[in-house]
């Protein structure tokens, strides 16, 4: 029997527990039979009592199913939160997927099918329309995009997270160590055959949003930094863009004061100057920041996560 482990990262996620484990649990039951779930859910140090949730869920369930919860002692991030997951799924296939039902559970068993036809061993849930506010959504359908351009690896529009991958994928997610992890790249990074299936996303179910724009917006930098060097490409772009209209300047700035008698004095337009080069100049410090960063992050080899407490596994807690 096949087993198939659901990574399930919880952040301020008590009020959709009860709501999500009654969609999943209805997966189960129309699931093919050959297949046996795994669920591994990672309290990612949530403050709104998740944790009790999940005990209570695991106390009325560990007869019938093989539950598993990771708690963190702190909150590291919904990406590390998964790539704990991963590390301690066991299955043949790995299903990832959010907690907050925007993500309906309901995929898996179309994910499910594409994957049996034996031809991918990656099936991402592409999203067909969203269900969010009109900023979101569009900021979304630019950045996808955008790093479709920029990427030096094949990352689908319009994916996120959720997706199945078989097991040999999930082994080599695990090697890439990197602390800024996007690891829907990072599974299209490994190089194995991809497909996808289309779905509506839902509203979220109950509660705030927990991933902000500052966290969305991170995400993104993590994603085009840690993918892509065509940013440190622009800079050089700019630079030489820039050189070359000074120089230009330069030659003509005498015959066309000499032939159209214009008078360039006056301030605003030094001051223009100075303040355009001078925020250009800033734009790209910061740039290089965000590379030389990660470099430092790195070079500090810090654990990924640090486990508070384990429920569900027979080894004892451990450190990552």
């Amino acid at each position: 029997m096949k087993i198939i482990s659901l990574v399930l990262p919880i952040y301020n996620e008590r009020q959709n527990i009860p709501k999500l484990w009654e969609e999943i649990t209805t997966v189960t039951k129309k699931t093919k039979t050959g297949y046996k779930y795994e669920f591994i859910f990672i309290n990612d140090g949530s403050s709104d009592g998740s944790e009790y949730e999940l005990e209570k869920l695991y106390k009325n369930n560990q007869s019938k199913f093989d539950i598993k919860i990771i708690n963190f002692s702190r909150n590291y991030g919904h990406q590390i939160a998964v790539t704990a997951g991963q590390e301690y799924a066991n299955g043949e296939i790995v299903v990832i997927m959010d907690t907050d039902l925007q993500d309906p559970p309901s995929v898996i068993l179309d994910m499910l099918e594409k994957y049996e036809e034996g031809d991918h061993d990656i099936v991402y849930a592409q999203r067909r329309r969203y269900k969010t506010n009109f900023f979101k959504e569009k900021s979304a359908w630019i950045f996808y995009r955008l790093m479709k351009k920029v990427a030096n690896v094949d990352i689908p529009v319009d994916t996120g997270d959720f997706r199945l991958i078989s097991k040999r994928v999930n082994d080599e997610m695990k090697k890439y160590n990197e602390k800024a992890k996007f690891l829907r790249g990072i599974s299209c990074l490994t190089g194995f055959k991809q497909t996808g299936v289309m779905f509506d996303r839902s509203d979220r179910y109950k509660g705030k949003p927990s991933y902000t724009f500052s966290k969305s917006l991170k995400l993104a930098v993590d994603g085009i930094t840690g993918f892509s060097v065509t940013p440190l490409k622009f800079i050089s772009i700019i630079g030489f863009g820039v050189s070359i209209f000074s120089f230009l300047f330069g030659i003509l700035y005498i015959p066309i004061t000499i032939i159209l008698n214009i008078n360039w004095s006056g301030w605003v337009s030094i001051m223009s100057g100075i303040v355009f080069l001078g925020g250009l100049q800033i734009l790209m410090l910061g740039i290089i920041g965000e590379y030389i960063g990660r470099i430092y992050t790195e070079t500090l080899n810090r654990p990924l996560y640090t486990i508070d407490k384990k429920i569900g596994f027979s080894k004892t807690t451990k450190l990552k």
